[in-house]
């Protein structure tokens, strides 16, 4: 089982910017998964997950919301986000991480992708 994660670079503030998510030994599709990131100095938060659902219901950080979009390619078993009009604070590392619906915490992680935003 492992999530690779890929897309970070170095861009500018309003900027776009996609990350992906490649799953391997697990249909994503059978999961809970979500984007996940952790600031310089900061501790990791939550950014956006999408259930397994037959909605996808999907939920977004205040911090985030109306300018991210995770979606899910359940043929190519891949995760995105999609993120616009970043900003200085969008500045991390980037997770994508998969759980079970009932679990409570996530237990498949991959291994990160840096995200700059910087003028």
């Amino acid at each position: 089982v492992q999530l690779q994660a890929s897309g970070g670079g170095l861009v500018q503030p309003g900027d776009s910017l996609t990350l992906s998510c490649a799953a391997s030994g697990f249909p994503l599709n059978y999961f809970t998964i979500a984007w996940f990131r952790q600031a310089p100095g900061k501790e990791r938060e939550g950014v956006s997950c999408v259930s397994n659902n037959a909605d996808s219901t999907s939920y977004y950080a205040d911090s985030v919301k109306g300018r991210f979009t995770i979606s899910r390619d359940n043929a190519k078993n891949t995760l995105y986000l999609q993120m616009n009009s970043l900003n200085v604070e969008d500045t991390g590392v980037y997770y994508c991480a998969a759980k079970k619906s009932q679990a409570l915490t996530y237990a498949y992680w991959g291994q990160g992708t840096l995200v700059t935003v910087s003028s």
